[in-house]
């Protein structure tokens, strides 16, 4: 599931993004007959016909992490990682319209039929075998790039902050709050510096990540890279990939699991958050930290 704290755009707030989506396409030359929202939170996706892109778009205030996103993405495709591109008619980068800010995507079929929702998943049908290579490609392509990103220590450190403060998670029950603060200071300290190495990783590999296409698997929303070890990211996709990702640490990935989910929980009870069906993730991502616990 998505992990970063949402916002979700209020609907006159979404009809001025797509408006603008819209006319930026139109500006740049592309055909637009029709614009059909297919993701909406705190940035929404829109796929614009007949041009075939995918358009992102954000409160300005997003202008540099997109742009991050953008040239990530550009850079992985230099180097043959199986991931999405921005469209290649147009001049890669961010452009802004009326307080928004945009970007445009190839748009992928997703191979069994259907539209592929960019964010909700519909890559779960791959195989595990079939996602496990998909993202062996991406780390190797990711090992051949030069990037500042951050360790996957600050998102971590960002994860026990927000539990720790009261005004930042008001709703967050006290033993659950002791639940989190100490399983991620606990799991934290016990998974730092371990792992094959150190290297750039995704930072957010889970389903909704990856496009199942007639191109095979293609990773988006590279903008979430960090640096840590590979069995950061496999514990994003599930359960049964890691044990076909070759020299995969599988006890390490049980812990960043456990990680994971104390990290999703915190930013699902942040005050802010808006996630789609907050109440029943907050609730879940607690159930699913303490089974991954009792497994341990």
């Amino acid at each position: 599931m998505p992990g970063g704290k949402v916002e979700v755009m209020e609907a006159s707030e979404v009809r001025r993004a797509v408006d603008a989506a819209r006319t930026i396409a139109v500006r740049l030359g592309l055909p637009v007959d029709a614009a059909v929202v297919v993701h909406d939170s705190d940035r929404i996706a829109v796929r614009l016909s007949p041009c075939g892109v995918l358009a992102r778009v954000a409160p300005s205030s997003w202008y540099e992490g997109m742009g991050f996103e953008v040239a990530v993405a550009r850079r992985l495709a230099e180097v043959g990682a199986p991931v999405g591109v921005p469209d290649p008619r147009v001049e890669a980068g961010v452009h802004v319209r009326d307080g928004f800010a945009v970007t445009l995507w190839t748009y992928y079929e997703h191979r069994r039929g259907g539209a592929v929702d960019e964010q909700l998943g519909m890559s779960s049908t791959l195989a595990p075998a079939e996602y496990a290579r998909a993202l062996a490609r991406l780390h190797a392509a990711l090992r051949r790039i030069e990037l500042a990103a951050p360790p996957i220590a600050v998102r971590i450190a960002d994860w026990t902050a927000s539990v720790g403060d009261p005004q930042a998670t008001p709703d967050l029950p006290e033993p659950d709050r002791v639940l989190l603060g100490d399983t991620l200071r606990r799991v934290g300290a016990a998974v730092d510096g371990s792992g094959s190495g150190t290297q750039l990783v995704h930072g957010e590999p889970h389903p909704g990540n990856v496009l199942d296409t007639a191109a095979g698997p293609l990773f988006v929303d590279v903008g979430t890279c960090q640096r840590g070890p590979v069995e950061y990211d496999l514990a994003y996709a599930p359960d049964d990939v890691a044990v076909h990702y070759p020299g995969a640490d599988l006890e390490l990935v049980r812990r960043f699991r456990i990680l994971m989910w104390a990290g999703v929980a915190a930013m699902r009870w942040h005050r802010d958050d808006q996630y789609p069906d907050r109440d029943h993730w907050r609730a879940e991502t607690l159930r699913r930290l303490r089974a991954a616990l009792g497994r341990r």
